[in-house]
């Protein structure tokens, strides 16, 4: 019971230390949910770089999942257009996925990266659109499997 209590109380304590995501990420414009709305009205790419479990039990409509701990990296090559609106988010404030996801976008010379900080719980507190797993979203940037070569398989 001792050793549970202790490993509770390291618990809260190491949560207490939980840091904030930058307020701000050099080269993307941070957005709050109004805007991010709108940018999603607009038909901007929203990028999920929440871990794939997170993802499924629910994030905007429409969002891209690309894990950041995953597949995100595929971002940097060099055939995706870098002319995209891409709005990037995680949970909340406290996930600071989402900027390091900007950092890196930014740094791959995508210019229009957008950076929703607030994240998806507050765009589900506020009951913009929402989607769970794919069904009836289109899904814009998906990997397609490599086509089988003779003699290879």
């Amino acid at each position: 019971m001792l050793r549970f209590c202790g490993l509770l109380l390291a618990l809260v304590m190491s949560s207490l230390h939980a840091a904030e995501s930058p307020v701000e990420v050099a080269g993307a414009m941070t957005v709050n949910s109004a805007q991010a709305k709108r940018l999603h009205e607009l038909g901007a790419v929203f990028v999920d770089v929440r871990p794939t479990r997170q993802w499924s039990w629910g994030h905007v409509w429409g969002a891209v999942h690309l894990d950041l701990a995953g597949n995100f990296a595929e971002m940097g090559n060099q055939a995706w257009p870098r002319q995209v609106p891409l709005v990037v988010y995680c949970d909340s404030e406290v996930c600071p996925r989402s900027a390091l996801a900007a950092q890196m976008l930014v740094g791959w010379g995508y210019t229009q990266v957008y950076y929703y900080r607030e994240g998806f719980f507050a765009w589900q507190l506020l009951d913009m659109p929402q989607g769970r797993g794919l069904k009836g979203e289109q899904v814009a940037f998906r990997t397609l499997a490599a086509p089988a070569v003779a003699g290879l398989e």
